[in-house]
């Protein structure tokens, strides 16, 4: 049973990427500009995360051969409380993005992300990732690539 849920999160993504690149090539053309400008960055995510779900799902292959059925039963558990974490977080980013807008929804998405998995100790590091890592992607969008976000 566990090896059957240890892979089952990299197959999820697997499918996922190729649902979602089959999405992003049916996109309506730009009228603006490029006709296919909007379709460049979402198919770069999506081929980076299918390039790295077959990567983990190679790894997942080695691991489960390799790991201590305990000590594997102990990581999933916590993976468990990891990854529901992470999409509860997730979830809340996408409820509030059209409200508040890009530049707010994601420092606070960054933001909560990044004190979960770092820790309060690191809060300097969290904080400065954070608002680096969201201005610069607001800046890229609406300066250098002109698509307006919300």
């Amino acid at each position: 049973m566990q090896v059957a849920i240890r892979y089952a999160m990299p197959v999820m993504f697997i499918i996922g990427s190729v649902i979602y690149g089959t999405m992003i090539i049916q996109l309506d053309p730009a009228t603006l500009g490029n006709p296919d400008g909007p379709k460049f960055f979402p198919l770069f995510v999506c081929a980076g995360l299918l390039v790295f779900s077959i990567a983990d799902l190679v790894n997942v292959r080695k691991q489960i051969y390799a790991k201590n059925k305990d000590l594997e039963l102990i990581a999933q558990l916590k993976s468990f409380k990891l990854i529901a974490i992470i999409i509860g977080i997730c979830v809340i980013y996408t409820l509030i993005f059209e409200h508040v807008g890009y530049l707010i929804a994601t420092i606070l998405f960054m933001g909560a992300l990044m004190f979960y998995l770092n820790g309060m100790k690191k809060w300097l590091l969290n904080v400065v990732v954070t608002l680096v890592v969201s201005v610069s992607t607001w800046y890229g969008f609406t300066e250098l690539l002109q698509i307006s976000l919300p």
